[in-house]
C-alpha cells in the first residue's frame, strides 16, 4: 500500500482531532483514503485490508475492534462543517451515518458509510489537501502527524503560518503548556522538526513574537522548499525514498547534530540513539587515528635526527 494517496476538502484539516493517538489517527486516515468519490454508497473494508492501510501492528482481533471502537467515538465527538467565505454561513455535522464493527464473520469487516452533509468533503473536490498515507501513518508523534497535514495545505507555496490560538488547538496541545515555552519546544516543535524534515526540504519553524512585555510568541511559521503542482506522493521505491530523506536531514541547517541523529534513526528504523553511538564512536576511530599517525611521524622524525647525528 506505499502508493496509497489520501485526498479531501482543506475543510477537513481545521477539524482539531482531540485526544486521538497515532494510531487512531492511521486507522481514521486510512479509512478516509478509500472513501474518496463513493458518494453515500456504504463502502466494507475487511480487517486485514484496514490492518494493512493502517499498518497495524498488533494482531488480535478483540484489541482492533476497540481500537477501531475508540476512533469512532471520538469521531463522533467532533464537528465537522462548512463555512462560507464572508463567515456568517455555517453547517455543522457528523462525518459517518454507518459504522459498523463484524467481528463475528468467517473474514471479520467493518461498513463505513459517510453522512450525506459530509460528502462534499470527499467528493468532486475543487480544491484538496492531497499526501501519501504511508507517509502520514509512519509518523510517530500526533503533533507531526498534524503539522504535516496542515503543511501538505500549502505545499506548493512552501510557507504556512498558525496563530499561537490556532497552532494550540489544531495540534490539541495541553493548555498547561500555554505559557511553558520550553515544555513546547521539547515536546512539539523538536518532534516535528526531527519527523518532517525527511519530508519537506529545508524545513525552517520560527517563532513570531509580539510587542509588549517580555515579547510572547503570537505564532509559528513553517517555510520549506514548495512543491511543483505537478509532483506526486508515490513512493519511488524504498531506498530512493530513504535516500531522498536522508538528503533532506543532512542538509538541513535548522536541526542540530543530535536532532539530525535522532531523525536519522527514526527514518532507518533504529532505536532512538543508535546513529549518535555510531557517529561518536566514528569520531573516536578517526581522533585515535590521527593521534597514532602523530605519533608515528615524530618516532620517524626522531630517528631520522639519531641518523643525522650518527653520520
Amino acid at each position: 500500500m506505499s502508493n496509497e494517496l489520501i485526498k479531501y476538502d482543506p475543510e477537513l484539516n481545521t477539524i482539531p482531532l482531540r485526544k486521538f493517538t497515532p494510531i487512531e489517527m492511521n486507522l481514521f486516515f486510512s479509512i478516509i483514503s478509500r472513501m474518496r468519490d463513493k458518494g453515500d454508497q456504504t463502502v466494507r473494508f475487511s480487517f486485514e485490508q484496514l490492518k494493512d492501510l493502517s499498518n497495524y501492528k498488533p494482531t488480535a482481533n478483540n484489541r482492533f475492534e476497540d481500537d477501531i471502537q475508540r476512533t469512532y467515538e471520538k469521531l463522533m465527538g467532533l464537528h465537522f462543517g462548512r463555512r462560507s467565505k464572508s463567515g456568517l454561513n455555517r453547517e455543522m455535522f457528523v462525518m459517518f451515518t454507518k459504522f459498523s464493527i463484524v467481528g463475528e464473520a468467517d473474514s471479520p469487516y467493518i461498513d463505513v458509510e459517510v453522512y450525506k452533509d459530509a460528502l462534499p468533503l470527499l467528493n468532486n473536490l475543487d480544491t484538496w489537501v492531497r499526501y501519501a498515507l504511508a507517509e502520514f501513518r509512519d509518523l510517530r508523534s500526533s503533533y507531526a502527524k498534524t503539522a504535516f497535514r496542515l503543511l501538505k495545505g500549502f505545499r506548493t507555496t512552501g510557507y504556512a503560518f498558525l496563530s499561537k490560538e490556532d497552532f494550540f488547538e489544531l495540534l490539541d496541545i495541553p493548555k498547561s503548556y500555554w505559557k511553558k515555552s520550553g515544555d513546547i519546544d521539547r515536546y512539539v516543535i523538536k518532534p516535528i522538526k526531527e519527523e518532517l524534515t525527511p519530508l519537506f526540504r529545508g524545513l525552517a519553524i520560527r517563532k513570531k513574537y509580539g510587542k509588549g512585555r517580555g515579547k510572547p510568541v503570537i505564532g509559528y511559521s513553517f517555510t520549506w522548499k514548495p512543491e511543483k503542482k505537478g509532483a506526486n506522493d508515490f513512493s519511488q521505491g524504498k531506498l530512493q525514498d530513504e535516500r531522498q530523506k536522508l538528503f533532506n536531514i543532512q542538509h538541513n541547517g535548522e536541526l542540530t547534530e543530535q536532532e539530525k541523529w535522532r531523525a536519522i534513526d527514526k527514518v532507518k528504523g533504529l532505536t532512538l540513539g543508535s546513529t549518535e553511538k555510531q557517529a561518536l564512536a566514528d569520531k573516536q576511530a578517526e581522533h585515535d587515528k590521527k593521534i597514532r599517525d602523530q605519533a608515528r611521524q615524530e618516532a620517524l622524525a626522531e630517528l631520522r635526527k639519531g641518523f643525522g647525528n650518527n653520520a
